[in-house]
């Protein structure tokens, strides 16, 4: 690792402070991606700013028609929290799914979000359940966050402080794991919202990274099975392929990963 400066601000506004004052800062929250990526001298930062013990970032809420999670709570405890299994059993469902007992109880929900790892499980739900993601200087809409591979809408120094999830009328996830890293090769999340709308969020199979899945959605519009997704053609075009999977591969899981998902919301 290169020589770094570290910093545990009191909170937001102080780190905010720190971030701007600093040559190249980064923001700290599990340390998942960052730290391998600095052991592995593919990250240099000037400054690491450790946010992942700000009460301002902390702590689950259920209030209205939404979940909101503060983006320093850890999958460990989204996995725990009998709010979330209430309102949202499928993403307390995820959280549980996400890399081993060690990286579940570091790695945070914002953390995972700003990093936009192509095979994250979050964005996934973000993106079905229209979730919005607050900063400390907007919201942004799930939909205009994500912007391509490791690629978000955040600012330099923009600060995610909490992710406010729509409770819906019904919601499932499913994933095929790669059985190393337990990445998703495809994890489809669907929803049902209360509006009526249908919301597929596919994460783990593109080369772009989370999208949505516009045939799946017209075809649960129609009928809410496993059998209306069945007649659904899911193109191979831009899906990723390496030593673990075809593109057609990835294409066909993203279909069964669907069809589980629908059998799994009910």
């Amino acid at each position: 690792m290169y020589e770094t400066n570290y910093h545990r601000p009191k909170d937001i506004a102080e780190a905010a402070k720190l971030f701007a004052g600093a040559g190249e800062a980064r923001y700290l929250a599990g340390g998942q991606t960052l730290l391998p990526t600095m052991k592995q001298r593919l990250a240099a930062p000037s400054d690491v700013i450790d946010v992942r013990k700000l009460p301002e970032l902390k702590g689950i809420t259920v209030s209205g028609d939404a979940v909101t999670i503060g983006a320093a709570t850890t999958h460990a405890e989204v996995n725990a929290s009998a709010e979330v299994k209430k309102a949202i059993p499928a993403l307390a469902y995820l959280a549980g799914l996400i890399g081993d007992p060690a990286v579940r109880h570091m790695g945070t929900i914002g953390g995972s979000l700003a990093n936009n790892d192509p095979a994250a499980d979050y964005p996934a739900a973000a993106m079905a359940l229209n979730a919005s993601i607050k900063t400390d200087k907007r919201t942004i809409a799930a939909e205009d966050f994500f912007t391509g591979l490791f690629s978000t809408a955040l600012e330099p120094g923009e600060l995610i402080v909490s992710v406010s999830f729509p409770i819906p009328a019904k919601a499932g996830y499913a994933k095929f794991e790669n059985p190393a890293s337990r990445y998703a090769m495809a994890g489809v999340f669907v929803a049902k919202l209360k509006d009526g709308a249908v919301r597929v969020g596919v994460t783990g199979a593109h080369g772009e990274g989370v999208f949505r899945s516009s045939a799946i959605e017209q075809a649960l519009t129609g009928s809410w099975s496993g059998d209306a997704v069945q007649g659904v053609t899911i193109g191979a075009d831009g899906m990723l392929s390496d030593i673990h999977g075809s593109a057609a591969y990835r294409a066909n899981l993203v279909k069964v990963m669907a069809k589980r998902a629908v059998a799994a919301a009910g």
